[in-house]
């Protein structure tokens, strides 16, 4: 099948409405699709001012404001005229990028019509219940990303990392793998200002340690907070730059009440910033792929992260940063102060990630999702014909 055969139904439960990491990925995905001559169309909620425009036709499904989350929306139904369009459309392909209602309700509409379904993961929501003590609610919540996801004919998950996790946890038996890219024009080591420092009160000789993500509690503030106080415990100078908004911020600020809070940044001003610190921790467990981490690298800054999905498959331990156990506080805080002490080794680190980095093609990882489109449509015509349907 060539590309602009290609007919694909794309359903997010965020597509442009609040920024992170995944819904930047799926824009470019759909950028690269159609630069390839594919057809695609989106299902997610829309608000009256997204963060930022759509890339591609954008089809708007009813939605709700999560409670206490509220800048989050969980889509509630495909209704009438959503399925009106998305006959017109006729995809041969539906691929669903959150696990939400509307997820559930286009794959039994893509398998009442002999359509194959497949489903990115993009973060593993499972792991966000013990941030608001519902850890008693885990095994309920994977079996119901299981039944999902066992309807789809493929998944596709960001690493081998988080591919092994869910091929542990039976969630289905064709796993690939589809990666991440970094916009290397955007985020390197050439945007280190100075200026910037200065102008936030950081002198030359300080180490900054920075975060960078949404302000939320899943995002392992908590833990964050934590390893800055036990390094300071320990004798270890640091300053803090936190680049990013959410709802948590107050928290994080009266936490961290000498931290450089800068807000959400975009563009050279993000690039700038980040690129103007010396480390990068992160000790968030939640995702599935660490698009910060990678920004990071790009930036040549040395990571300090936990252990986990996000990061295992980007961090070499001991070559471009440190892996952690996640409740490794001694570790986290080590870690920190051995960057502190050995500049040095810190340029080391910073390089390598810069090296790897280097590596991350968008148009190339994306052709790779392409190609699953292709070869899970092929395998679904296969199987219909040796049914003969």
């Amino acid at each position: 099948m060539t590309p602009d055969a290609l007919r694909i139904a794309l359903f997010s439960g965020n597509y442009n409405y609040v920024r992170d990491g995944a819904n930047q990925a799926l824009n470019r995905l759909v950028d690269f699709l159609l630069r390839q001559g594919a057809n695609v169309r989106v299902y997610s909620p829309v608000v009256a001012e997204p963060a930022f425009p759509a890339t591609g036709d954008l089809i708007g499904v009813p939605s709700l404001a999560i409670p206490g989350r509220d800048e989050y929306r969980f889509p509630l139904a495909l209704t009438r005229e959503v399925r009106r369009d998305l006959a017109n459309f006729a995809p041969n392909i539906v691929h669903i990028a959150s696990p939400d209602l509307v997820a559930h309700r286009a794959v039994s509409w893509a398998r009442a019509r002999g359509i194959p379904a497949v489903a990115s993961v993009h973060t593993r929501f499972e792991t966000y219940l013990q941030y608001y003590h519902l850890q008693a609610l885990e095994p309920a919540v994977r079996a119901l990303l299981r039944r999902l996801y066992r309807r789809c004919d493929a998944i596709v998950a960001p690493a081998e990392s988080t591919a092994a996790i869910l091929r542990a946890q039976r969630m289905n038996r064709h796993i690939s793998i589809w990666s991440r890219g970094v916009d290397r024009e955007q985020f390197n080591p050439e945007r280190r200002s100075a200026e910037f420092r200065r102008a936030n009160g950081i002198s030359d000789d300080e180490m900054v340690v920075v975060f960078l993500g949404r302000l939320v509690l899943e995002k392992g503030l908590d833990v964050f907070v934590d390893v800055v106080d036990a390094g300071r415990a320990a004798g270890v100078p640091m300053k803090i730059l936190v680049i990013g908004e959410g709802p948590a911020r107050d928290w994080f600020a009266e936490r961290l009440p000498d931290a450089v809070f800068t807000g959400q940044l975009t563009g050279a001003e993000l690039a700038t910033a980040l690129a103007s610190a010396d480390v990068f921790l992160n000790p968030s467990i939640t995702e599935a792929f660490g698009n910060v981490t990678q920004e990071a690298m790009a930036c040549a800054l040395p990571v300090v992260a936990a252990a986990a999905t996000g990061a295992n498959s980007l961090i070499v331990d001991g070559v471009s940063g440190v892996l952690v156990a996640p409740d490794d506080l001694e570790g986290f805080a080590e870690a920190l102060a051995t960057y502190q002490r050995d500049p040095a080794l810190r340029a080391r680190h910073g390089a390598a990630g810069l090296a790897f980095a280097r590596t991350r093609d968008w148009d190339e990882i994306n052709g790779a999702v392409m190609r699953f489109y292709q070869q899970v449509i092929a395998r679904r015509e296969r199987l219909q014909r040796k049914l003969g349907r």
